[in-house]
């Protein structure tokens, strides 16, 4: 992780990562920190979420990290334990000791449905222990549903899902002040007593037991949970969440907000459920987008007026130099292609690459007699694995333990394991002790100076007769549009410049493919392509 962003957003659920596509797509650079534990994990499927009705809560939070990722975004996964405010910045400070600063904070940590104390809830909660009928009530239509009354909202919640099914049965349980009228119009039976349990069955709810014993056969259960509001972490800007009440009952608490999502903090957002308990996922993906526009169009003018004030003043070269570090600040104090960020994001995700091979390596290699090759920044393995596969001798580096290892165990599941030895090591500063037949890095954007060593490395590293790699985004392609790759983009006739005279033929080309986007479509990719052939 850097050390600081534009934003840092608590939450990587719908509302989260909305407002975070929405900013990077800004340039604005962001983290999500994301504790991975989504309140909708135990569902089957997101419904009323058009286009993506049906898709499982983890696919649609694992397709929004992809697009987050093709924009350059972050998302750690981790424990916010507290935000503090000093001097217009925030400080996040993480479970594992970590802290990092942001110019804004946006909350979106959503609820904790805490339900009621009747054996077997917490269970069946999301499967047939039920709450919302617009987020389960077609997959439970025409079954036998039970409802159990601990609220204000009992007679509603049996209407509601009498238009499911013909078969409700209210349980009074702890709360009896309800209007009874409408609900035996309905033909909606009430049964008395305390609930004890529910009974399963085979992996299936098939009664609701009474205190007494008595069993009453039921195919799911509805119940009100107390929604709380994930933000205790945020008790040391001073804000609490506020009860939430109806008709003087409390259902549940919620950090109090605007409508655009403003606290009484500046700087700290809010969106999701964790501001409004009522929100479905289309609803909080929403939220998220209208938050993230806000919160941009806010920094947008904080730098407009800061570069406003600065020209006034008389002009001298060190006030063009504050212009420039306060209007692009997020451009140069957040970099996500450090060592550590990279070793986080591979941490993150079981996987980060395809496993085929680059294009532009099969391209050049497949015509090369087999010998000792040198894959700089092997990432998981997916090069230096080809090349293995087809009978070359691989030395593969990357500065990342948990690539490597991935790429270690791929390749021993494929049987070439004899033929690859892994280095973890960081190219800027790891010297190879032999030579290279073939000497190949894709995508290697570093920092100037750690590119300009790595590079130099790897050139040396190839012995006569011997190939030279080195594959890049090019300026134009939609990768080099991310933020803070301004000073990581380099173009291939620049690598040639640094290469001496034993050089036998050198040559710089433009490359287009055809690439998989963040949403899975194909959009057309450039990469700037050196292939240097040593006398």
């Amino acid at each position: 992780m850097d050390e600081k962003y534009d934003v840092v957003v608590v939450g990587g659920g719908a509302a989260g990562l909305s407002a975070a596509v929405a900013l990077t797509r800004s340039r604005r650079s962001v983290l999500v920190v994301d504790s991975g534990e989504p309140r909708n994990a135990s569902a089957g499927h997101v419904h009323n979420y058009l286009a993506r009705e049906n898709t499982p809560p983890a696919e649609l939070l694992a397709i929004g990290r992809d697009e987050l990722a093709g924009y350059g975004g972050e998302v750690v996964r981790q424990t916010v334990t507290s935000v503090s405010r000093a001097e217009e910045e925030f400080t996040v400070s993480l479970a594992d000791g970590r802290r990092v600063r942001a110019r804004r904070v946006l909350v979106a940590s959503g609820l904790a449905d805490e339900l009621p104390e009747v054996a077997g809830l917490a269970q069946r909660w999301g499967r047939d222990v039920l709450h919302c009928p617009y987020c389960h009530g077609w997959e439970a239509r025409d079954q036998a549903i039970g409802v159990l009354s601990t609220g204000p909202m009992t007679v509603h919640q049996a209407l509601m899902w009498r238009q499911l099914t013909d078969d409700v049965v209210v349980f009074r349980h702890t709360y009896g002040d309800f209007d009874e009228a409408q609900l035996r119009a309905r033909g909606i039976r009430i049964v008395d007593g305390l609930v004890a349990a529910v009974e399963t069955e085979s992996g299936q709810l098939t009664g609701v037991r009474l205190e007494s014993g008595e069993v009453v056969a039921r195919e799911a259960l509805v119940v009100a949970p107390r929604f709380t509001a994930r933000a205790d972490f945020l008790a040391p800007l001073g804000i609490e969440p506020a009860p939430v009440e109806v008709d003087g009952f409390v259902v549940g608490t919620a950090v109090p907000a605007q409508p655009t999502g403003t606290t009484s903090v500046p700087g700290l957002w809010v969106a999701g459920n964790v501001t409004d308990m009522h929100a479905q996922v289309v609803v909080a993906a929403v939220a998220g987008l209208k938050t993230g526009a806000a919160i941009n169009g806010e920094l947008v003018m904080e730098e407009a007026e800061a570069a406003a004030r600065l020209a006034q003043e008389p002009f001298s070269h060190e006030m063009e130099r504050e212009v420039a570090r306060r209007v692009n600040a997020h451009q140069h104090e957040a970099s996500p292609f450090d060592q550590s960020s990279w070793e986080e994001r591979y941490r993150s995700r079981p996987e980060i690459w395809s496993g085929r091979p680059n294009e532009q390596l099969v391209t050049e290699a497949t015509g090369l007699e087999p010998g000792h090759a040198l894959d700089a920044g092997c990432g998981e393995g997916g090069d230096a694995i080809w090349l293995a596969q087809r009978g070359w001798q691989v030395t593969a580096v990357d500065f990342s333990v948990t690539a490597v290892e991935r790429g270690r165990a791929q390749a021993e599941k494929l049987g070439v394991a004899e033929r690859i030895s892994w280095v973890v090591a960081d190219l800027a500063e790891w010297v190879p002790a032999a030579k290279f037949d073939l000497a190949t890095s894709h995508f290697l954007h570093v920092p100037p100076t750690a590119r300009k060593a790595a590079f130099e490395r790897l050139a040396d590293a190839v012995s006569p007769g011997g190939t030279l790699l080195v594959v890049g985004h090019d300026l134009t392609d939609p990768h080099a549009s991310r933020p803070h790759l301004a000073d990581m983009v380099f173009t291939a006739e620049e690598v040639a410049k640094t290469l001496d005279s034993s050089w036998a033929s050198v040559v710089t080309e433009l490359r287009e493919r055809t690439a998989a986007g963040a949403d899975g479509a194909e959009m057309a990719a450039r990469d700037t392509v050196l292939v240097a052939r040593k006398g």
